[in-house]
């Protein structure tokens, strides 16, 4: 029994040795450059696939393999330089969301490019020469590689801390990390440390992917499932904390290797609740500082809201006729994307309530919205309740919902707010997917509107009143003291705090409302689809949401509805095509470096002024 445990715990080790390497790279960019850089899991996979075929050009010698793992990881390396030095110096000076969603453009371009040159099929790593056997300890065994990962681990660290603290370029590095403005008025290089710093942490990221080909091989799908967890041991960590970073590694490997044993099914879910865990009890993380940290959206230049003239007013109503006599012109599928722009648009309104005016981030919105979808499913599938009930009784369950959560996050601000929401959120996917009651993988289907509605044309007409009705509320409420409440707790939370307004107070209340309505649209989406899947509640559906305001812009009420249509209208059109993400990718990456303010911030404002209750667009 006593070997199992040991070889049960170099085996998590082993697990932390190529998450740490990921890591780090990932937190050293983000301590030097306040980049939150979507794209480092995709260095990660192509680190892999290099050292896939650089290793099978070369004679089977352990050196050698060696070899072909030190050059894909200085590829990869370069790719980041490309990546910093082409798109992300144009826009160091726009709020770090714009540049998670340029990073995010990448993963999109990288997907299909890696599908365009690898191949779909998934490739087997070749064994370690050398290393490719096991050692018995304590009458059970553990592969030889398995100990050659953790040595690399440690030696990574080693040169990690001396490179940080016994070099000049060390000492800028920690520089940037403590007072980025600070070492810009002393002359440092800003643009070439930042290239170095990408280029230490792309080359990390590669050297994570390919230490691992010979136990996990490579796959397209690698990007995406180490993205979630490095983050995880960022956040967790410390933001910009090489050290953190190793502590937080080891402590997800560990006991993510010793849950499996425990309780099988905490897989899933492991990971994120113990960043939940940390983030409760250390807002900053284990070795995270408050003064390393500022607001994602501290540059955006919010004007100021200013209710509708008589003018906006009419040609609003001009506008919801228009709508409302659609279907006499067009039928089938066009009102079915109207009706998922219709219900999209009131999600991303909800997400822009809290994120814009409320000043709150979150990674994890699709917890409510598809919190908003499970609820109105299980009520009908197991209470057999009618629609119009469900769709009275969905949003006020995830209103309770959303203040559970929200009590905890609002006591954290920017990318530590935005992670913990991303962890709860991450926590009811995996209930979801696991759990039989809530359907599994296979999801509830056979969720149909009232026999009244069935009609394409009625159900039409249902989905735009309520989506409508509901966007209508959240922009009533901007206008109302709570609403101007919110804007001073975010813009100037002393002078709040001395008026007597309570922060907290009003921040939980803005997150709670604004996950209510993202309630309200995943019960109508449930409806409208006649089913309701995990995907609804994932990290990926929160992306969707998130990416859509930042499309649209924050510098408007219009900003979220507009992203929202572009994006169902893009992701339909595109995704016909065979390389889809390639398309959707680059035509967000165009938007972002042309377009830093959202769609909706560069409308003439001569000619959509009524879209706009601000007097300014900036």
């Amino acid at each position: 029994m006593t070997g199992t445990y040991l070889i049960q715990f170099l085996n998590g080790l082993s697990d932390a040795a190529s998450l740490f390497l990921v890591s780090a790279g990932l937190s050293l960019i983000f301590g030097v450059s306040r980049v939150v850089n979507m794209a480092h899991g995709s260095f990660y996979m192509i680190g892999a696939y290099l050292a896939y075929y650089i290793i099978s050009l070369l004679p089977k010698n352990g050196l050698l393999f060696c070899l072909g793992i030190f050059l894909s990881s200085i590829s990869v390396g370069l790719v980041g330089v490309i990546l910093e030095t082409v798109i992300l110096r144009r826009l160091y000076k726009a709020p770090e969301l714009f540049i998670l969603m340029a990073t995010f453009s990448v993963v999109l371009i990288i997907q299909d490019l890696s599908l365009w040159i690898f191949g779909a099929e998934d490739l087997l790593g070749p064994k370690m020469p050398g290393m490719d056997g096991s050692i018995k300890i304590l009458g059970s065994y553990i592969p030889q590689y398995n100990l050659f990962l953790i040595a690399v681990a440690f030696m990574i660290l080693f040169l990690l801390w001396f490179l940080l603290n016994k070099t000049r370029w060390g000492l800028f590095i920690r520089a940037a990390t403590e007072d980025r403005e600070m070492l810009s008025g002393l002359g440092v290089n800003e643009k070439w440390l930042f290239t170095g710093a990408f280029f230490l942490g792309s080359t990390l990221a590669g050297l994570g992917g390919a230490v691992q080909l010979p136990v996990g091989g490579a796959d397209l799908m690698m990007d995406l499932n180490v993205i979630a967890e490095a983050f995880v041991v960022v956040v967790v960590g410390g933001m910009g904390s090489i050290g953190g970073a190793f502590l937080a590694s080891l402590l997800i490997g560990e006991l993510t290797s010793f849950g499996i044993l425990i309780i099988p099914q905490s897989t899933l879910v492991m990971t994120f609740f113990i960043m939940a865990v940390v983030l409760i009890l250390r807002p900053y993380g284990l070795f995270g500082r408050a003064q390393i940290h500022r607001r994602l959206m501290e540059e955006i230049e919010d004007p100021p809201l200013i209710p509708p003239s008589k003018r906006v007013k009419a040609t609003t109503c001009i506008v919801l006729l228009l709508i409302f006599i659609i279907p006499i012109f067009f039928r089938g599928f066009q009102l079915v994307l109207l009706s998922e722009i219709a219900i999209f648009s009131l999600a991303c309104m909800s997400l822009y309530f809290m994120m814009g005016p409320g000043g709150m981030i979150s990674f994890g919105h699709a917890a409510f919205f598809g919190g908003g979808a499970y609820s109105a499913a299980l009520l009908v599938h197991y209470l057999h309740l009618p629609m119009e009930l469900t769709l009275l009784l969905s949003p006020i369950f995830i209103f309770l919902l959303a203040s559970i959560i929200g009590w905890f996050c609002v006591r954290l601000s920017g990318v530590y707010l935005a992670m913990l929401t991303l962890a709860f959120s991450q926590i009811l996917w995996a209930a979801v997917k696991q759990w039989k009651f809530l359907g599994g993988d296979d999801g509830i289907l056979g969720i149909w509107p009232s026999k009244w509605a069935s009609n394409e044309v009625t159900f039409y007409y249902l989905t735009m009143i309520v989506s409508i009705s509901g966007i209508l509320c959240l922009r009533y409420l901007l206008f109302t003291p709570f609403g101007y409440g919110m804007r001073g707790c975010r813009d100037s939370p002393l002078m709040a705090e001395a008026i007597g307004i309570n922060i907290k107070m009003h921040q939980w209340l803005s997150f709670s409302i604004s996950g209510m309505f993202a309630g309200l649209a995943g019960a109508l989406y449930a409806f409208s689809k006649g089913s309701v899947f995990p995907y609804e509640i994932s990290i990926f559906r929160s992306f969707d949401i998130l990416l859509s305001v930042l499309l649209g812009g924050m510098h408007s009420i219009s900003g979220p509805i507009v992203g929202a249509g572009t994006f169902i209208w893009l992701e339909d059109m595109i995704s016909r095509f065979h390389f889809w993400r390639l398309i959707l990718g680059l035509i967000f990456l165009l938007l972002v470096i042309g377009f830093p303010k959202g769609i909706s911030g560069v409308i003439n404002k001569k000619l959509f002024r009524f879209f706009h209750p601000q007097t300014e667009i900036n």
